[in-house]
């Protein structure tokens, strides 16, 4: 048995395992052809599977792009998660969210293109998926957590609005990822040198730690 015909076999000893490599694949395929572009037979010959069973986790081709966009924000949750804000000083705790989506994105484009991709079809198989409600909520409850704790400090505004710090922090995260070929092409790419995405990335901190200063 050949290593492509064991790994078809693979799903009936990890199930998990057999998922997870579908939807990073289907990611990529999203990402680089949209819901329209990607195909169903060139996803499963990039797997460890077959495309029966792609159909059997997933159902259909939109079933399966709903699961990549809910993963895709399940991985960016997660991460604000483990950075554990709560244990640190307001200041620092919104410092640090704002440094981690910044880095996120940067390492992470397939999302940012995904996201496009859901905004081309105006939100649609978002709005269907009650867990990315509830993942997104929990990113908005974390920075009223560290908002409350600041003024709480007596280091924030009274009129500070965790929905808009977070609006903040994310459109100049995404746009650095989302408009970097244009940008590159009309101003030239000298932003995006290692050295100088590290200063775009204090002065996104800067920013946004601003606002929220008294």
């Amino acid at each position: 048995m050949d290593d492509k015909t064991s790994g078809r076999n693979g799903w009936k000893q990890d199930p998990a395992g057999v998922r997870k490599n579908i939807l990073a694949v289907a990611m990529a395929e999203f990402a680089a052809n949209g819901l329209s572009g990607a195909r169903i037979d060139e996803i499963a010959a990039k797997t460890n599977t077959s495309k029966r069973m792609i159909y059997y986790y997933f159902g259909d081709k939109e079933g399966l792009y709903g699961r990549v966009l809910e993963e895709a924000y399940r991985e960016v949750r997660a991460g604000e998660q483990e950075l554990e804000l709560d244990h640190l000083p307001p200041v620092d705790a919104l410092r640090r969210l704002a440094e981690f989506t910044f880095d996120h994105h940067s390492r992470n484009p397939d999302f940012i293109r995904i996201v496009m991709i859901e905004n081309i079809h105006h939100g649609a198989y978002l709005e269907k998926s009650d867990l990315i409600r509830l993942l997104n909520a929990g990113a908005i409850q974390k920075l009223e957590i560290i908002c409350r704790r600041g003024r709480e400090a007596g280091l924030f505004r009274d009129d500070v609005e965790p929905l808009e710090l977070h609006w903040h922090i994310s459109a100049l995260s995404f746009f650095n990822v989302s408009n970097r070929a244009t940008f590159s092409r009309i101003f030239g790419d000298r932003l995006f040198s290692s050295d100088r995405q590290q200063l775009l990335k204090k002065h996104l901190v800067e920013m946004v730690v601003g606002l929220a200063l008294i």
